[in-house]
């Protein structure tokens, strides 16, 4: 078999089809512990770098296995196609390679259905290279979409493939861990674009504020949206509740874990304001699906590899966390599970309120990498892993 190039959906459905091969990362040591390929199930993979390759060729061929498929990853495309050549000319036969790098994982998003019984079609856009979710509602001929990726070429070759309309574009709060969508979307297509004022008041968006209880139709009936007011991670963290059925969580809560109140500098005050809103949640029905924005592991994954699980099943999760009746200990759960957050944040939180821009090199630089925004023990010990 010749040396081949693959997308990065092509990996995503051998790994989540537990098909046999290795992963074979050529990034350097300190690129591949900062950012792994991950899979809800194992599978095989071995980092050996690029520039071992080039240097001591036989040495690094040598620690290849020969018994099975190698898949080549690396931060360019040429790079793993140039390592794909050398173990081709070492005797490997059935060599892959990354189209695109390993930006192109990042950026990935599957569509997951969430609602086959309904008239309308929500959907789940999980992002694995990021952890993360972002979500599209679609009635009729119309689209809302809730907390996009920068990768808005997704979003817009959705909508044409759907044939529907982009209307609505809505932020749950000003993130800073990811480049979020909402602005480019809403230029290129008109979308309305929405988020809170205590959030996007002093950023330089163009957008429509959002008030708690505010209910967003589509033009022909179908599902409602309503806004649910969530603050703590951030002061404008706003969640939705779509046809009373489903919970948009944002980073307010989790399925394995919460929202983080210190990442904006102000943990007393906000960590106070977090456990209010928890005790708000946990007044809605425990039937309610809720959707979170980031997960820490596939563990959270259902059965489908969707990250929904009902009200109910959260509070059983973090039943210690929702089990705390007063501020003082909340916020010294807190305290004991904050981290330092990465140095990019800041620099993301100014591209999200549109108050500097930066190239396309530095945005995939800066977009790269894993979620750190959950608040609990868990979290805590992988960050000082």
């Amino acid at each position: 078999m010749s040396i081949f190039k693959y997308p990065a959906r092509d990996l995503y459905s051998w790994l989540t089809t537990k098909q046999d091969f290795l992963l074979l990362d050529v990034r350097n040591a300190k690129d591949f512990e900062r950012f792994q390929i991950e899979s809800p199930f194992p599978f095989d993979m071995l980092n050996v770098a690029y520039f071992d390759f080039m240097e001591i060729e036989d040495e690094s061929a040598a620690k290849v296995p020969k018994d099975k498929p190698v898949r080549i990853v690396c931060a360019k495309e040429d790079s793993a196609k140039y390592v794909a050549e050398i173990l081709e000319k070492h005797g490997f036969e059935d060599l892959g390679y990354l189209e695109g790098g390993i930006k192109s994982w990042g950026n990935l998003l599957v569509p997951m259905l969430l609602s086959p019984k309904e008239d309308y079609q929500l959907f789940q856009f999980i992002r694995p290279g990021k952890a993360s979710c972002s979500y599209g509602l679609k009635y009729k001929e119309e689209l809302m979409v809730f907390d996009p990726s920068r990768n808005s070429e997704f979003y817009l070759e959705f909508a044409q493939e759907n044939n529907c309309k982009l209307i609505k574009t809505f932020e749950t709060h000003l993130q800073a861990d990811y480049i979020a969508g909402s602005r480019v979307l809403s230029e290129k297509t008109g979308a309305e674009f929405l988020g809170h004022d205590n959030d996007f008041g002093s950023s330089k968006n163009v957008f429509s504020p959002i008030q708690d209880g505010e209910i967003y139709p589509f033009a022909q009936n179908g599902p409602e949206v309503k806004i649910f007011f969530t603050p703590g991670h951030t002061p404008g963290s706003t969640s939705f509740i779509i046809d009373g059925k489903f919970f948009i969580s944002g980073d307010s809560t989790f399925i394995h874990s919460i929202g983080r109140p210190d990442l904006g500098g102000q943990v007393d005050a906000w960590s106070d304001i977090l456990f209010e809103t928890l005790k708000r949640i946990r007044e809605l029905s425990d039937d309610v699906l809720v959707l979170p924005a980031h997960y820490i592991d596939w563990e959270e994954a259902n059965s489908d590899l969707c990250f929904v699980a009902t009200l109910a099943e959260v509070k059983n999760y973090n039943k210690d966390i929702f089990a705390i009746d007063n501020k003082a200990d909340f916020l010294t759960f807190i305290k004991s599970n904050m981290r330092d957050q990465p140095p990019e944040y800041a620099e993301i939180r100014l591209l999200n309120a549109n108050l500097k821009q930066v190239d396309d090199a530095r945005a995939e630089e800066l977009d790269l990498g894993k979620n750190e925004c959950a608040a609990s023990a868990y979290a805590a010990q992988q960050a000082s892993q």
